[in-house]
């Protein structure tokens, strides 16, 4: 059942708090596509789930960890991370390697520069859905002149695959539109106990710049820093026409920075051929995540930014998260 979007509405704030990530596994996986191994152990241990507590301020983190090499380290343990909220150290309260289930929205540029590119996306993008897990849910999402929700969340294959490959070409660009509704469409996904904590992601495709939105990219972006959700972003840098520069050039910007300041990674392909290994980078990153937790030493509820940083206590090891959080803000006394 597909579900368009089109006309006005009006921006929300979000304040959402889910604890949730991943590991598999206790070797470390290559960027380069590679699956992440797990050893016989690790398969047969039982699956342990954060502890879930509703109503309580706690800052949670996915934590992507690299070394010098490009490679996943995945056997990490609580007492290697330090955290830091505005340069105080933070004590870190929760910490988990569990196998969360995830919540996912795929967006797929339909734009009119797509038409001869759509094909292989379709592939790739079909591909991504196949390694989802029957625990995972996602939403496929449409995006050229109107935004088009083509699929609600859904853990069966061939839903997503189906939903995938109904797509076609045509129109502008509305890229903005399209992850404000699926970040809005993640906030409806609320956990109400431990089993139902699930991290969220968008992975998002697109060839050129934002030409149609109603929202501009600065409120978007103050949406994407109010939730828990990692934006991944795929550039495709084929078209090389010198009309089209600038307006990649811009698109670029502001795929880097929804990546960046919400811990997720900006990927970009300058030929079609690479979208099937991207997602398979992304897939196996999901699979590769710590969730790193703590209780903020400030006690102003001020909605302030607060920045972050997440360093760990290996040589050469480099720790990615979200840039940062929006303290909370104390209720409003009544008259």
């Amino acid at each position: 059942m597909t579900r368009p979007f089109s006309g006005t509405f009006r921006f929300a704030i979000v304040a959402a708090v889910v604890a949730g990530s991943i590991i598999l596994g206790t070797t470390a996986t290559r960027l380069d596509g590679q699956t992440p191994q797990t050893s016989p152990g690790d398969q047969a241990a039982p699956r342990q789930v954060p502890s879930f507590r509703a109503g309580i301020d706690v800052v949670s983190l996915n934590v992507t960890v690299t070394d010098g090499t490009a490679r996943y380290l995945t056997d990490l343990q609580d007492n290697d991370f330090s955290v830091f909220e505005d340069g105080v150290k933070q004590d870190v309260t929760l910490f988990s390697r569990t196998n969360l289930p995830i919540a996912l929205a795929i967006l797929l540029d339909t734009s009119a520069s797509m038409e001869t590119k759509l094909p292989v996306a379709q592939e790739a993008a079909a591909g991504f859905a196949r390694r989802l897990r029957k625990q995972d849910l996602a939403e496929i999402v449409s995006f050229d002149s109107r935004v088009i929700v083509l699929q609600s969340f859904s853990n069966i294959p061939g839903e997503l695959e189906q939903a995938i490959r109904k797509t076609s070409a045509g129109g502008s660009t509305s890229l903005n539109n399209a992850v404000y509704i699926a970040l809005k469409d993640l906030k409806k996904i609320v956990a109400k106990s431990a089993d139902e904590v699930r991290r969220q992601a968008i992975v998002l495709l697109s060839d050129g710049e934002d030409t149609s939105s109603l929202l501009p990219f600065e409120e978007v972006l103050d949406l994407a820093k109010r939730s828990e959700t990692g934006i991944y972003t795929i550039g495709l840098k084929v078209d090389e026409e010198p009309s089209s520069a600038r307006g990649f050039k811009e698109a670029e910007f502001v795929m880097r920075q929804f990546a960046q300041e919400t811990g997720g990674r900006a990927f970009f392909a300058t030929h079609i051929s690479e979208l099937a290994n991207i997602y398979g980078q992304i897939s196996d990153e999901l699979s590769s995540q710590y969730t790193v937790g703590y209780t903020s030493r400030n006690p102003r509820r001020d909605g302030a930014w607060r920045r972050v940083v997440v360093r760990v206590d290996r040589p050469n090891a480099v720790a990615r998260t979200k840039q940062g959080y929006f303290a909370p803000v104390a209720p409003r006394q009544a008259p």
